[in-house]
């Protein structure tokens, strides 16, 4: 009976009819359309990816270069021996005391010599930065040979002369809805037509700290405190982060304390930086009474923010060296230290430095805890070492951005150019480490 219930069955699937060959080519085609619609979407989700980010980085550019360029106006400058040295010697005192706006003053008066009225008079020493005595004052402390001559000099203009020269203003809109009025207008425009007005490179950007002129205003404090902060960053989470996280892989035991230590590292990296500012606040500043605004500080508390990203990063280069290295390593007689320092960590390498400069990066771009733990202040004087008040890139770019001064608008997108840059360079430089020493098993 099995052999005849056996023999039925085989008849009954043979006699099945296959199906044709028009439904399997449909079926097919309807396979290779949805594979089809599936790189569609795939390919206009790239591209609105990098469509949105060249709008971005196009708005940044188009706005913050123009940051990079100051408008100067070229006055003939008289030194006078009466004011810088009225008895014929030269003393540095007395130089650095000397009314040097008043000799740009004078020199702004005789290019226009028709302007006699007080009123008019302030108006066009208006056309003039704040800055213009201290660049007169360098000039002579430099070389006091200048004292007794008349030379030209391209002084620095205000910023809404800077924003006229760079073609900011509306000269089309009423003069009641422009900060400068026609007058003005009319002796920029004069100014323009002698050759007198030009934009040159703003090297007072790259080397002056914080100011409330906006042509005055520079990014050097930031940048040194920025660069005290990752010095302290650095030097607190990297070796801390590297060394938790080859205990955890490669010597702890498994057991209930290390998997809720494991648990605890991994919820770490996805906490929101403004609660290290907070961690950073309460500890840092109200237990251990740091100073606060101090680059040690804020090193400290991005320290807390990145060693999460670190630990986990390092732990899955670790963990991405073949189980073969350690067990070679151990069966000619290597201890787990050993093994773990001459031969599992030089193969983890590449990874652990891409976690680790990916994850200064993370701490370069953060605001939240810097402004949580006081480095918002206005601090103009460049910090000399990680324990004097500082800002910081990112926070300069808060400022900034705060600021009711159009011309700040400019010093933003360049500072974030800037800020950009660096990041960039940095994840590059993780990019190469990675690929020139890395190892496929």
């Amino acid at each position: 009976m099995t052999e005849i219930a056996l023999a039925q069955r085989l008849e009954r699937l043979t006699a099945r009819p296959r199906p044709p060959l028009e439904e399997a080519s449909a079926h097919t085609r309807k396979r290779y359309r949805k594979d089809a619609r599936l790189k569609v979407l795939g390919l206009g989700a790239l591209l609105l990816a990098v469509g949105l980010l060249g709008l971005l980085l196009s708005s940044v550019v188009s706005t913050g270069y123009s940051a990079f360029f100051q408008t100067y106006i070229k006055l003939e400058v008289t030194f006078d021996a009466a004011e810088l040295a009225p008895d014929g010697r030269i003393d540095p005192e007395r130089l650095a005391r000397a009314n040097y706006d008043g000799m740009a003053n004078k020199a702004l008066y005789a290019a226009f010599p028709e302007v006699e009225q007080r009123r008019e008079r302030k108006a066009l020493r208006s056309l003039l930065s704040n800055g213009a005595g201290l660049q007169l004052r360098q000039m002579v402390l430099d070389d006091p040979s200048l004292i007794g001559t008349t030379q030209p000099v391209w002084l620095l203009a205000d910023d809404e002369v800077d924003q006229f020269h760079k073609g900011f203003v509306d000269l089309d809109a009423a003069e009641a809805d422009r900060r400068l009025d026609d007058t003005t207008v009319g002796w920029l425009q004069r100014l323009a037509g002698e050759d007198r007005l030009e934009a040159r490179f703003n090297d007072i950007f790259f080397l002056t700290g914080d100011s409330r002129e906006p042509e005055l205003a520079g990014i050097r404090g930031a940048l040194v405190g920025s660069f005290y902060m990752m010095l302290v960053t650095f030097a607190f989470c990297v070796p801390t982060g590297i060394a938790t996280a080859v205990y955890l892989e490669e010597f702890a035991p498994k057991n209930r304390v290390t998997d809720l230590i494991e648990v605890n590292v991994n919820n770490l990296a996805a906490v929101p930086s403004i609660v290290f500012g907070l961690l950073g606040l309460a500890v840092f500043l109200n237990t251990f009474g740091m100073p606060r605004s101090a680059p040690l500080v804020g090193g400290l508390t991005l320290g807390l923010l990145v060693l999460p990203t670190i630990v986990v990063a390092t732990r899955a280069a670790l963990r991405a060296v073949p189980p073969s290295i350690r067990q070679a390593a151990l069966g000619i007689g290597a201890s787990r230290v050993q093994t773990v320092v001459h031969h599992v960590l030089p193969l983890a390498l590449p990874g652990i430095l891409t976690g680790a400069i990916i994850g200064m990066a993370h701490a370069l771009g953060e605001t939240a805890p810097l402004l949580m733990i006081g480095m918002k202040a206005f601090i103009v004087d460049v910090p000399s070492s990680p324990l004097d008040p500082a800002s910081a890139l990112p926070v300069q770019i808060y400022l900034w951005a705060d600021s009711p001064e159009r011309a700040f608008a400019a010093r933003t997108a360049g500072a974030i150019i800037v800020l950009l840059v660096f990041l960039i360079l940095m994840n590059g430089i993780a990019v190469y480490l990675r690929r020139k020493f890395e190892r496929r098993w």
